[in-house]
């Protein structure tokens, strides 16, 4: 593999491993099949999948309160918020765990189990950013190693 397919490989990784829904999950065995190295795989997808963490973190509330003045999004808003605090039912399962239970959340590489919806539910439950963020970040890399190993596998 020349460098200019290399960088290709790793940027779809990257791209992919930034969508919802998708991340690491899907971008670590596109990779695999790409023939991008293990590891270099799930660096690059750990790091476009860890991306946008504190984006959400920081402006999802901001953005959603922005929302509500407007009819449409209103509506959105409030069934994404719906939604999430369903999703965060297993977060905050066992009181006073809530980084644990964010940690298993993202950790299990399922779909809507992951980066996203992880600070997404942090985000609606105003845990410290201070203390979210590594979690999610873990929780991440946990998913990752998980999802390295069932590559291996396959191929």
């Amino acid at each position: 593999m020349d460098f200019s397919q290399w960088l290709q490989a790793a940027a779809t990784v990257f791209g992919v491993s930034m969508l919802p829904v998708l991340e690491l999950k899907a971008a670590i065995p596109l990779g695999l099949a790409m023939g991008l190295p293990l590891w270099e795989t799930f660096l690059i997808a750990l790091l476009g999948s860890s991306l946008p963490v504190p984006l959400i973190l920081f402006f999802l509330r901001p953005v959603f309160r922005y929302l509500r003045r407007f009819r449409f999004f209103a509506r959105f808003a409030d069934w994404f918020e719906r939604h999430t605090h369903k999703r965060s039912k297993s977060v905050t399962k066992y009181r006073g765990y809530s980084l644990l239970g964010l940690f298993i959340f993202v950790a299990i590489p399922l779909p809507t189990t992951g980066v996203w919806t992880g600070s997404a539910i942090a985000s609606f439950l105003n845990l410290r950013i201070l203390y979210a963020f590594p979690t999610i970040l873990l929780g991440n890399a946990v998913a990752g190693l998980l999802m390295l190993c069932f590559g291996i596998i396959i191929v």
